[in-house]
């Protein structure tokens, strides 16, 4: 994603924005039926989704109104709020909005939700995805441009002015969709307006949910990134969480099961790490860190006979871990027969 995608709303140009946005629905209106520039829209059409409510709002997440150039922490406070997490513009002020570009980057709004140990959640660049969270009960954070985009036209983009909202309801029969943005706590644009506007940035979305909860969009691989996201910024026991709620879904997960091993040793429980571990052996058994890490967690407890099982097979498999393993058993092998890590 281009580093100029970002929330933003240039001083003095509110005016100017809403003349923007009128031009910009009027385009979208004008193409609405044309499928080759609003290919979503026209999908939504042709055939409507069938497993979700004709038409849902979510009515409790809260509202902050947006001041000045504050629409990415504006924004990522209202999603947090609806998922437990107590925030507000103020408090996420300053881990999301950047002064020199009065906006908030994509990754600033990934990691604050992350902060506050909820799994932050990149949506699929789908319409129907949006909807279909919305529908469980999710808002979903979207990222939009209300400037020129010329590529509509086949002529250059001659400037963006980008904008984070929140969708929080939508209508199928009527074709709308409603989000919290700006100072309009429900705002209503029909799904063509929507896509032109949202189509710029990729059509980026994301979500913010407790790591016990899997979003009903989930993939597998965007699932597990997020998760081992939120381990990388120290959330050790919402990780635990998330790598859990994986498992739940995808038991035989790689990651999932070492993430598992690897928060629950961090958090000082070796019995469950060691059996998270003994679990990544035998489900994968040409894992070479899952019997590295089995065996140095087994001679943490003792259980040192075990542990040199684990880690001369973790040396036998080898691969780019080979030094690594050879370590863990020389370290084991250190350890003295009959003494009290035996």
């Amino acid at each position: 994603m281009r580093a100029l995608n970002e929330g933003s709303e240039p001083r003095g140009w509110s005016a100017f924005r809403a003349i923007l946005k009128l031009c910009g629905a009027a385009c979208a209106l004008a193409l609405g039926g044309c499928a080759t520039l609003l290919p979503q829209t026209a999908a939504l059409h042709a055939h409507p989704p069938t497993g979700i409510p004709s038409h849902v709002e979510l009515s409790q997440v809260p509202f902050f109104p947006q001041e000045g150039d504050q629409c990415g922490p504006t924004a990522l406070s209202e999603t947090l709020d609806a998922a437990g997490a107590r925030a507000t513009p103020e408090t996420l002020r300053p881990e999301v909005y950047l002064p020199e570009r009065h906006g908030s980057l994509q990754v600033e709004m990934l990691a604050a939700a992350r902060q506050s140990g909820m799994i932050a959640y990149r949506l699929a660049p789908k319409l129907v995805d949006v909807l279909t969270e919305v529908a469980a009960g999710t808002p979903v954070i979207v990222l939009q441009d209300y400037g020129f985009n010329g590529h509509y036209f086949l002529l250059p983009n001659w400037f963006h002015v980008w904008h984070y909202a929140v969708v929080v309801g939508y209508d199928l029969p009527k074709s709308l969709i409603v989000l919290r943005s700006g100072q309009k706590r429900r705002l209503v644009m029909p799904f063509g307006v929507f896509e032109y506007l949202w189509r710029a940035s990729g059509e980026w979305a994301m979500i913010a949910t407790s790591p016990e909860r899997m979003p009903v969009t989930a993939g597998q691989g965007r699932y597990t990134r997020a998760a081992v996201a939120l381990e990388e910024v120290g959330e050790l026991k919402a990780a635990r969480a998330a790598y859990g709620t994986l498992l739940r879904r995808w038991p035989g997960s790689l990651t999932g099961l070492m993430g598992e091993g690897n928060t629950a040793y961090a958090l000082g429980d070796k019995a469950a790490a060691a059996a998270a571990f003994r679990r990544a052996a035998r489900l994968h058994p040409d894992a070479t860190a899952a019997f590295n890490n089995l065996a140095q967690t087994l001679a943490d407890e003792g259980h040192r006979a075990r542990a040199l099982v684990a880690a001369r097979r973790a040396v036998h498999l080898g691969g780019p871990l080979r030094a690594t393993a050879e370590a863990t058993l020389k370290s084991i092998l250190a350890q003295r027969p009959g003494s009290a890590s035996e």
